[in-house]
């Protein structure tokens, strides 16, 4: 069964990713901070307009009506009562902020993502805690759930960003920091690396697609399975071309001789909206492009180019490669 239908029925108001904007705020941890970030910018705005208003009338009115200005009680109000009441309001408002965004919540989903250079690995488990299948450079979740991301680095610092949904968290090598991300509303949110990363650091981002809960267990059951075995002649010659031709030296493909996991899992890559670490949609073109010279794709990337394939063998490849759903 495709991915396809699933999605269309999903996100019928979602063509492409939204904006990337954290004013649009679409997850429950993402409105919290939108919320004290108009506090703190309307906040200071008042203070700002209170402290021109009184310089202009200590500059401007009559000796005698600004006196006032410079007696000891208006000193100690406006600079030490005042500060330390409004300094302490947003204190408290913002630790009870912070709270809500590291609350725990039991029936949290579980999903680790992992950094490298330039791109992101994502394992999803079972109820047990064991690794049940690993996809790359897009998360799905399902609307309305608090899911838990354990964000690990495996070279460099990285720095984990879906605006719309939450704030940004460091990945540092050697720790596992955990942040939460709740979607409110399906939808296709895009990501980025905040954190210079080297290379193409800035065209290092991921998606996230949120999606009803039915259909969410249905696509994390088809993501379970292994690649089918190719009955099609022509995607067959796709499939020996893959295992022959140095693929399997980054790749992994479950169900096949494939195991690596220098690069990306490719097992149901077709089902995938996007190339490159969310750079380019997913179709044979861009699939075909990437195979053939990654490098003018997305230069600096750690995959080399392959020009050693004739037309129909790159076509062969990259059918093989788009039926893995």
């Amino acid at each position: 069964m495709s991915c396809g239908p699933l999605l269309a029925t999903a996100l019928p108001e979602t063509a492409s990713a939204r904006t990337q904007s954290a004013l649009d705020a679409r997850g429950t941890d993402a409105q919290a901070i939108l919320e004290l970030t108009w506090v703190l910018i309307i906040g200071a705005g008042v203070i700002m307009l209170l402290v021109v208003a009184l310089i202009g009338y200590a500059l401007l009115a009559a000796p005698e009506r600004r006196r006032w200005l410079g007696r000891a009680s208006a000193i100690v109000a406006g600079g030490i009562v005042f500060p330390v009441i409004t300094l302490s309001a947003l204190l408290v408002y913002g630790l009870m902020v912070s709270g809500q965004l590291i609350a725990a919540h039991k029936d949290a989903l579980r999903i680790e993502v992992i950094g490298e250079q330039w791109w992101w690995r994502v394992r999803y488990f079972d109820e047990q805690g064991v690794a049940a299948f690993e996809t790359a450079n897009e998360l799905r979740i399902p609307v309305g759930r608090p899911v838990e991301l354990a964000l690990r680095s495996r070279d460099v610092i990285h720095s984990f960003w879906v605006p719309q949904l939450a704030g940004k968290m460091d990945m540092i090598p050697g720790r596992v920091n955990r942040l939460r991300i709740q979607a409110n509303d399906a939808g296709i949110y895009r990501g980025q690396c905040a954190e210079y990363c080297g290379g193409p650091h800035a065209l290092m981002a991921f998606h996230v697609v949120a999606e009803p809960a039915e259909n969410y267990v249905i696509w994390e059951r088809r993501q379970r399975e292994p690649a089918p075995v190719p009955t099609d002649p022509w995607l067959r010659s796709g499939h020996d071309l893959f295992m022959h031709s140095g693929c399997i030296a980054c790749h992994a493909i479950r169900g096949t001789q494939a195991l690596a996991s220098n690069g990306p899992d490719l097992t149901h890559v077709g089902s995938r909206l996007w190339l490159a670490a969310g750079n380019f949609p997913n179709h044979p073109g861009t699939l075909a492009g990437w195979i053939a010279d990654s490098q003018r794709l997305k230069p600096g990337n750690h995959m080399p180019a392959f020009p050693v394939f004739m037309g129909v063998e790159l076509r062969a490849l990259t059918a093989y490669l788009e039926s893995l759903r």
